[in-house]
């Protein structure tokens, strides 16, 4: 059986100079593959030349701000599409390695399964357009579900949408 090895970044001073195929790949890695995250952020990293990979985040950060501040209908909807690219917590099948490593932190009893997808319920039920994200790293679930609780009960559409960005 051979080895699989997870996907690398390239140097940072490369980026500008590859394919929007390869930047695309790149963003994949750094947030969840999205056509439409593509569209709005390969160019940038084609235009712009970045001095890390954090500076790189906070400006497609800036970018996803942008379209969140903006009174535009297609500006929302654009992003919604983006922040719900990212996978349902406790989803069975996740595209990105990240998300993959990150869900299987969760793994937990067959209740906490159903308790973990009726919030995905109820929070999109609130957030129309909206998946929760979290950071999950190092958290437990029930860590997790209460935020997704509070979050649920305190947040209004635009302030979860701000929140998701972040």
């Amino acid at each position: 059986m051979a080895a699989t090895t997870e996907p690398r970044l390239p140097s940072i001073q490369s980026v500008p100079s590859l394919s929007a195929d390869q930047r695309a790949k790149i963003l994949d890695l750094l947030f969840e593959p999205s056509t439409q995250l593509h569209t709005l952020s390969v160019p940038l990293l084609h235009e712009k030349a970045f001095q890390s990979y954090n500076e790189l985040i906070s400006a497609v950060g800036m970018q996803l701000t942008e379209l969140s501040d903006s009174a535009s209908t297609s500006d929302t909807q654009w992003l919604e599409s983006i922040l719900g690219s990212h996978p349902r917590l406790g989803a069975k099948k996740v595209d990105s390695s990240q998300s993959r490593s990150e869900q299987a932190q969760l793994q937990g009893s067959g209740e906490e399964a159903e308790q973990l997808r009726k919030l995905n319920e109820e929070y999109e039920a609130k957030f129309p357009g909206l998946r929760y994200v979290v950071f999950v790293a190092g958290r437990s679930r029930p860590v997790i579900m209460e935020d997704m609780r509070q979050r649920i009960a305190q947040s209004d559409l635009s302030t979860e949408r701000a929140t998701n960005v972040r």
